[in-house]
């Protein structure tokens, strides 16, 4: 239990006197300060995020594999699909921006409440958005790839030649798809664990709120 709730709990109790009284304005303000922190993180943790996948995509870029589709359609398709990501992605960044200095400087209950439902769903659509992402860029490459590359044209053809083509493409989709599960899972198990916790933070003070304005 924080000061806030340790407060709340013996708010305008007459038999305790060694807690402060708190005025409705005193625990709006409270709960203004809470929410405007807890947004601040989420703005913090997306950019910080966002520098740790901006690094992993430098380190990659002189792989074999990236280095392999190098003048190829697959590489122009990364290439739009990574300038695309970064402009929504700052989008995002604008958002939470804009949900922070909102609540920061919001003078209502009712205000406050509404943001903090705006922040909440934004979140919402940003990790929405950084999954759909990673299946759509992993698919599109790996067909573009797939469609050029000489070595597993070759390969395709062998396959249908001794009549396991259809096991062939279903080990690339097993492969493919067992990847992006391992990798979608990772990455919701950190979004549950960070944004989880930020959310229910605000979750929190919402209610809150909404018993003081009832």
């Amino acid at each position: 239990m924080d000061e806030l709730d340790l407060l709340k709990k013996d708010w305008n109790k007459p038999e305790n006197q060694n807690f402060p009284k708190l005025s409705y304005n005193d625990l709006y303000t409270m709960h203004l300060k809470k929410s405007s922190s807890t947004v601040k993180w989420i703005f913090i943790i997306s950019l910080l995020e966002f520098i740790f996948w901006t690094i992993i995509s430098f380190g990659i870029k002189d792989n074999k594999s990236m280095k392999a589709l190098k003048g190829t359609d697959a590489e122009t398709v990364l290439n739009v699909l990574t300038v695309l990501g970064y402009i929504i992605l700052f989008y995002f960044f604008y958002l939470f921006y804009k949900n922070y200095k909102k609540i920061s400087t919001t003078d209502s209950t009712k205000k406050l409440m509404e943001s903090i439902l705006k922040t909440r769903q934004t979140v919402k659509q940003y990790v929405v958005f950084n999954l759909a992402f990673i299946v759509i860029s992993t698919v599109a490459v790996l067909a573009i790839e797939f469609n050029q590359d000489p070595n597993f044209g070759e390969r395709a053809h062998e396959a249908a030649a001794s009549g396991h083509i259809f096991m062939f493409y279903s080990k690339i989709i097993l492969i493919t798809a067992g990847i992006l599960t391992i990798t979608i899972t990772i990455l919701l198990g950190f979004y549950a664990l960070i944004y989880g916790i930020l959310l229910k933070r605000l979750d929190r003070n919402y209610k809150e709120l909404k018993k003081m304005d009832l």
